[in-house]
């Protein structure tokens, strides 16, 4: 029986575990993360910070990271 790894039957592919976005925080303030779904991003407000989320990957990067106004 083949099994897919790429993404467990509870979630939908290209979404994020909830287990990891409850241990996630911002690499440069420590602070938690909100996760935006409609942008596919983890937000820092303290950073002012949006990191984005490729293929269900967050990508903890502040050089990949957009600036929030």
């Amino acid at each position: 029986m083949p099994t897919d790894l790429t993404s467990p039957p509870d979630r939908p592919a290209g979404s994020v575990d909830p287990k990891l976005l409850d241990i996630l925080v911002c690499p440069l303030t420590k602070t938690t993360l909100e996760y935006d779904a409609a942008t596919q991003e983890l937000i820092s407000r303290k950073a002012k910070l949006a990191y984005p989320i490729r293929d269900g990957i967050p990508i903890m990067l502040p050089e990949e990271a957009r600036r929030l106004d």
